[in-house]
């Protein structure tokens, strides 16, 4: 079970070492949806450091995505974008404080749709269209 887990650790940090940044972004954003999640589950669950940790691993995730984004350059959505992962940040807070399952309802599908948006970016800009 070790050497299994060893080789499985060396893909991970291998797909991490070499993935472009754009793959390193979706990751980001499928890490969020994870454990936006995982903290939806938690705070049903009762099981409220479990809760507190994803959330937090998530606000994580939507800080160091806000501060990649230039918003000095006169971009408008850059700045939308900016403000769209603030809300998510606040709320994030908001139900790691209240540990209210109907906050995190309202992001999830935000982040979601995030992600399905980045991803199709992704995907169209690596096609040439």
């Amino acid at each position: 079970m070790l050497a299994h887990n060893n080789g499985y650790n060396a893909y991970k940090n291998n797909s991490i070492n070499f993935a472009s940044k754009e793959q390193l972004f979706l990751m980001l954003l499928d890490g969020a949806v994870k454990f936006s999640k995982i903290a939806r589950q938690a705070i049903e669950d009762k099981e409220i450091i479990k809760a507190h940790e994803n959330i937090i691993k998530t606000q994580n995730i939507f800080y160091e995505l806000m501060v990649t984004l230039d918003t000095s350059s006169g971009e408008p959505w850059l700045k939308d974008l900016f403000n769209i992962y603030d809300f998510i940040t606040r709320r994030l807070i908001d139900a790691n404080v209240k540990k209210d399952v109907k906050i995190i309802d309202e992001i999830i599908p935000l982040i979601e749709d995030i992600r399905d948006t980045w991803n199709e970016a992704y995907r169209l800009s690596k096609s040439g269209k």
